[in-house]
């Protein structure tokens, strides 16, 4: 095997399959780059078996061919060089990279060793249009749970009916639900999938065409995008009936400017709890909002006051400062309209105006103050 191609054009498709890399594998062969060389293409795939990623790029073939070559080491010297002409060869498993300023040598594996690229075994395709797909993502990521004894919970869920997409994502604390609407597929396509994290980070960061294939199958779902190919097995679980803990009396409003709202809560959190991060919110005037916190451990408090709308009976109710900067920072309009109930029930965030073709609404559960 016998190619080259130029430094940048190499270093971004190794940017791109190292996304697939496993950080530690008991398999030694995770940890190359499979290289597929023929008279028509040049392929590089790299996979951790629950993502796979292959990309083609532009190469000059003198020798066609396949091995397997250690990704980190690829990636370490590419990044270190200039630009230039590189050209790799493989004979007899050991590997050369050949450029204007030297020559490096690596042993290589047999590329029959790496694992065969997943059968999609499509069931439905459609077009997806990327701009709206990384809305989605951005919108619904941060409350993906990282708890890997929840399955379900590690993926947002999308369900599609008719021209209407429901994404949703809870890790136990926060819940968002991001629906869009007048989507016009080719064919009618229903039906509900989970996808993992890892997968839509890596189309989140990725430049992508105006409308991005997507491939469902029974047990994986693909997206192409130009000639590259990101292949992910679906979460296989069943996700919680999130319809059920969206509460429907949250009938106390308040009405907050989202700037100097997360502004109070950054500052005021400074001086919280380090293992509860609490914080308080009291509202018992109309126009008044109170925030505060205190640490009997470091003998540290803080409060600050903001101006409000409020309607409601007065409310004490605490929170996890970092989920309400979550929660609060994903919200898209200057102010913030939050619904409440009861110190001890969810509390609901919305956008205070809505969008013409989309609708987001977050949940986010207090947590018990200190007495």
């Amino acid at each position: 095997m016998k190619f080259s191609t130029s430094k940048t054009e190499l270093q971004k498709a190794l940017q791109k399959v190292s996304k697939a890399t496993p950080t530690r594998s008991t398999l030694p062969i995770l940890s190359c780059l499979f290289i597929s060389t023929t008279k028509k293409r040049t392929l590089f795939r790299a996979t951790d078996l629950e993502i796979t990623i292959q990309v083609e790029l532009p190469v000059s073939i003198e020798e066609e061919g396949s091995a397997c070559l250690p990704i980190k080491t690829l990636l370490n010297i590419t990044n270190e060089l200039p630009e230039t002409r590189v050209t790799i060869s493989v004979k007899d498993q050991k590997a050369k990279i050949q450029t204007d300023f030297g020559e490096y040598d690596l042993m290589s594996k047999h590329a029959d060793e790496f694992p065969e690229i997943p059968k999609i075994g499509t069931k439905q395709s459609f077009n997806f249009d990327s701009f709206t797909l990384k809305e989605i993502i951005k919108t619904t990521s941060f409350a993906i749970s990282k708890d890997e004894l929840k399955p379900a919970l590690t993926g947002v869920l999308f369900r599609i009916k008719n021209s209407e997409i429901t994404a949703v994502s809870t890790d136990g604390h926060r819940l968002v639900r991001h629906i869009n609407k007048g989507f016009k597929f080719k064919k009618s396509i229903e039906g509900d999938f989970i996808a993992p994290r890892k997968f839509l980070s890596f189309l989140l960061n990725q430049e992508l065409e105006k409308n991005l294939k997507i491939l469902l199958g029974e047990n994986y779902i693909a997206a192409e995008n130009n000639k590259d190919i990101v292949i992910t097995r679906l979460i296989d679980e069943r996700f919680p009936d999130y319809d059920s803990v969206i509460p429907k009396d949250n009938k106390k409003v308040l009405n907050v400017s989202k700037s100097e709202f997360l502004s109070a809560i950054r500052r005021v959190s400074i001086f919280s709890n380090k293992s509860t991060h609490q914080v308080a919110i009291n509202l018992k005037e109309k126009q008044k909002c109170n925030i505060s916190t205190e640490d009997p451990e470091k003998s540290s408090k803080a409060h600050e006051s903001l101006n409000v709308e409020y309607k409601g009976d007065e409310l004490t109710i605490g929170y996890n400062a970092e989920y309400l900067k979550d929660v609060v920072s994903h919200i898209r309009t200057e102010n913030v309209i939050i619904n409440f109930n009861t110190s001890i029930s969810a509390a609901l965030f919305n956008p205070s105006s809505k969008e013409e073709k989309s609708e987001t609404l977050m949940l986010l559960m207090p947590i018990r103050l200190n007495d």
